[in-house]
């Protein structure tokens, strides 16, 4: 089985390193197809992709319209029978985060893979400030706002051709309008791994500014009507149900 593992970057020099470490850390590693498309980066970010060369099986460096844009370059590079994205500020949970993904992809008929996630900070130890904590799907679920954490998931190749590519109309909100193509698609067979699979250093672009949050709310409140799975209510519920992150990892 081969994994296919999409790294868009623009100016990520700072956590680059990290990111690709994290990859090449895997115990399963030989089944991994590592993509990285950078948006023509001028920070450094490109020289660390050449000194790293050897971790990645394919790359460019070139202008984009965005990290959805850039996304879906690597979603047609992709060649792997399932495919997931570790985002430049992240890494995994541990070492065998991919055999973990292996493992349930060849026990379980299924086309989709999630886990948990842990927001920490940017620097080492990496202190958790928020864990999200997933739970295994229900069709009443996407009223409520639910959705897993996007960098958990993982997708197969095919069923990408099913639901379709990210909607680069949206600036922040397209991870979730592809979570709702995805679990509202009735051919969507999923699992949920109860651990966590993802460690997202804080600082992420949906929350950088008020002005981001509104954005994100107005294309959150959109994707839920394009889909047709809910409104206000929904997006209401969506945002409250960030405030158990905070306490939990604090128990």
């Amino acid at each position: 089985m081969k994994i296919s593992i999409i790294t868009a970057t623009y100016n990520c020099a700072s956590t680059l390193r990290d990111t690709i470490e994290s990859i090449s850390n895997q115990t399963a590693r030989e089944h991994i197809e590592y993509i990285i498309i950078d948006g023509s980066s001028d920070d450094g970010t490109v020289q660390i992709i050449k000194d790293n060369s050897n971790q990645i099986d394919h790359w460019i460096s070139e202008a984009d319209n965005g990290i959805y844009d850039a996304l879906n370059k690597g979603l047609q590079m992709a060649t792997g029978d399932w495919i997931g994205f570790l985002h430049a500020d992240d890494i995994f949970a541990s070492d065998q985060t991919i055999e973990k993904i292996i493992e349930t992809a060849e026990e379980k008929e299924i086309n989709a893979i999630y886990g948990n996630l842990q927001y920490v900070q940017q620097h080492p130890p990496h202190k958790v400030i928020r864990q999200w904590i997933s739970q295994p799907f229900q069709p009443k679920l996407l009223k409520r706002g639910w959705m897993p954490p996007h960098p958990t998931v993982y997708i197969t190749r095919n069923h990408y051709k099913t639901i379709g590519l990210f909607n680069v109309n949206y600036q922040i909100s397209a991870d979730y309008d592809l979570m709702l193509k995805l679990f509202s698609h009735p051919q969507t067979k999923s699992m949920h791994i109860n651990e966590v699979l993802i460690k997202m250093k804080i600082g992420g672009a949906s929350n950088r500014s008020i002005g981001n949050i509104i954005l994100k709310s107005k294309e959150d409140f959109l994707a839920l009507k394009r889909n047709k799975v809910g409104g206000i209510y929904s997006l209401v519920i969506k945002n409250l149900s960030k405030v158990n992150q905070f306490f939990y990892s604090q128990a």
